[in-house]
């Protein structure tokens, strides 16, 4: 064990504990945050506007409280943009958190001093946990890899604004410096491909133990290391690798290609950070599920997703919350955000301690014939499809089609780049049908109803996601592909991007 390791272990065991203890006080914690909130916030223009003096328990909360998305808090937003101090939270924010939104345009989300800690602890919290659980320390006396955004950052009124994780770059504490590439100069490059031929150069060399970032853009990044050295695996070059840490996305659909590259598998450890606000992290190598962030200045709400468009939908606490149902996750935090609803749904696996799995985005479904399939179902299908034959899939995504031009029947089409095309598509789209049969009992009944005819895979070429998506100016860092759309707006893309790819 290295020094680093050493020095970080007691430190580590002492984070672990605490958790596991946490973790067994949730409800009495989240009832304790969810007082302090009011508290701190009752003397701000957003506090006084909703009357946070007079709340006394969380029915008085959810009287005062509305939930909200992005365009309900935007005009203090706003009033904190022009200059305006006590908005949200006491004073001013350190950062926005700058995102796009599909209906809001940009949006900023506020990081306060009181809200850093929810970002970087929880990160490092994960990580140590992982260390104590697993007894491999080994990776903090290696090089680290953060596959991120840029770190550059602008100012909106003197608060500094970029993205989270060029932002989180900012937080990276003297200690680590050391560990961690690529250097700052690479980070700050804007452009994806040229970016990643520097990663490459700099870590090549490199002692590397720990890659993070999301499945997609990694996959990229081994596919370079790999292109460059001629090796046959990223075990090769980087021998002492051994954790690999994601968030944003599902792996499993990416496992199966990953590993292969790397030619071994690796311990990974899943995190779910948002701009938001860090909601969980993955606690156990053996239990299903991510931890809930209880401790760490958020108060939790939970909306049955059947509801959350009615005026005054079912709000729970943390005590109320039932296994296996899809609730969309509402958050109040310390960085100002109240009744925020951002626009994931999630299923708890775990009650004690409290584990959920993120099981896709509000506006993220196909429900075009009222069937309301959501991202976890479609990943399962394509997960247990992949089982079966096997293939491996690079990327996909999943859109109505309506009214086809040949005529029939609507139907689901899944736009898919695999690795190898099977052998026997057609026997392949058959069970990845059934399997969706069993996802949805909806869609069981729209095909056996013939309200639906089964599935339509159009097959997409090598690269095809990685040119979509550099055709959105959303290469690389944090970007990820919508697993499902209610619209054909990206299916209708990508399949003129194909039409425009083939000789003439």
């Amino acid at each position: 064990m290295g020094l680093k390791a050493r020095l970080a272990y007691p430190i580590a065991k002492r984070i672990a504990i605490n958790i596991r203890q946490q973790s067994l006080q949730a409800v009495a914690i989240q009832d304790a945050i969810r007082a302090e909130l009011v508290k701190q916030a009752k003397d701000t223009a957003f506090g006084k506007a909703n009357q946070f003096a007079s709340i006394r328990n969380y029915q008085d909360f959810k009287a005062r409280v509305p939930i909200q998305d992005y365009e309900g808090l935007k005009p203090y937003i706003e009033r904190i943009k022009s200059g305006e101090e006590n908005v949200l939270w006491q004073g001013k924010p350190i950062y926005f958190a700058k995102t796009s939104g599909t209906t809001s345009g940009v949006k900023y989300i506020p990081i306060t001093k009181a809200s850093i800690p929810n970002h970087f602890n929880t990160a490092r919290n994960a990580l140590f946990n992982y260390m104590v659980e697993t007894s491999n320390s080994a990776f903090m006396d290696g090089n680290m890899i953060f596959l991120s955004g840029s770190p550059t950052l602008e100012e909106v009124n003197g608060i500094l604004t970029g993205r989270l994780s060029g932002i989180s770059n900012h937080l990276v504490p003297d200690w680590l410096k050391g560990n961690q590439l690529p250097t700052w100069q690479t980070n700050c490059i804007e452009d994806w491909e040229e970016k990643l031929e520097r990663i490459v150069t700099e870590t090549l060399p490199a002692d590397m133990r720990l890659i993070s970032g999301i499945p997609p853009w990694v996959q990229m990044y081994y596919e370079r290391l790999l292109a460059r050295t001629g090796k046959d695996y990223v075990k090769d070059i980087f021998p002492n690798f051994s954790i690999f840490v994601y968030g944003g996305v599902n792996f499993e659909p990416y496992r199966a290609t990953l590993e292969a590259l790397v030619g071994k598998r690796l311990d990974s450890v899943e995190t779910y950070p948002a701009s938001e606000g860090f909601i969980a992290f993955q606690d156990s190598q053996k239990e299903q599920g991510l931890l809930l962030n209880v401790a760490s200045g958020i108060f939790f709400e939970f909306v049955p997703l059947e509801e959350i468009n009615q005026l005054h939908p079912t709000r729970l606490s943390l005590q109320d919350v039932q296994l296996g149902v899809n609730y969309v996750l509402i958050i109040n935090s310390n960085a100002g955000l109240w009744g925020y609803n951002i626009g994931d749904t999630i299923a708890f696996v775990g009650l004690n301690p409290y584990r959920i799995i993120v099981t896709g985005r509000v506006k993220h479904f196909i429900s075009a014939f009222g069937e309301h399939v959501i991202g976890k179902e479609v990943e399962e299908a394509m997960r247990k499809s992949c089982q079966q034959f096997p293939v491996k899939v690079v990327e996909f995504t999943v859109a109505p089609n309506v009214t086809p031009e040949e005529g029939g029947l609507p139907y689901h089409e899944w736009l898919i780049e695999f690795e190898e095309i099977p052998t026997n598509l057609a026997a392949f789209a058959e069970a990845l049908d059934q399997e969706m049969t069993e996802q949805n009992i909806y869609y069981r009944d729209l095909i056996v109803g013939n309200i639906l005819q089964p599935l339509k895979i159009c097959v997409l070429s090598k690269d095809a996601f990685r040119s979509y998506m550099k055709s959105q100016g959303k290469l690389g860092g944090q970007n990820k592909v919508a697993r499902l759309s209610n619209d054909r707006k990206i299916a209708d893309t990508l399949k003129k991007m194909k039409e425009d790819s083939q000789p003439s």
